[in-house]
């Protein structure tokens, strides 16, 4: 079942690379922070939003090439976080910062 329904029926397509990857960061620092308060079921499914946003931005055919590459290594840097041996605060911090600066852009853009 996926938690983006509307987004994944096809309003997703419509958004900018920007907006698609500040809602992913949304998810990503959701995700983040259910791991550190140690929170397995809000983890459990901020995770599993998070990956479908990647999924849905990484299949959107506008974007190809290096872009979808760009996508995916987010996508694998932040898998790495959790699926790793060794969580890295600072490389959590990292990942959050590198979304933010969509958020801020698409909402510049918006502006």
């Amino acid at each position: 079942m996926t938690g983006h329904q509307t987004l994944a029926a096809g309003r997703w397509m419509t958004l900018t690379l920007e907006a698609q990857l500040a809602n992913v960061g949304s998810e990503v620092d959701r995700t983040i922070s259910a791991w550190e308060a140690q929170r397995s079921d809000r983890f459990d499914r901020a995770l599993a939003r998070a990956l479908e946003l990647f999924d849905l931005t990484a299949g959107d055919g506008r974007w190809r090439g290096p872009r979808r590459r760009e996508v995916l290594r987010a996508r694998e840097e932040f898998c790495r976080l959790f699926f790793n041996q060794e969580y890295v605060r600072d490389a959590a911090r990292a990942l959050s910062t590198y979304f933010l600066q969509f958020a801020v852009l698409a909402q510049r853009r918006s502006s």
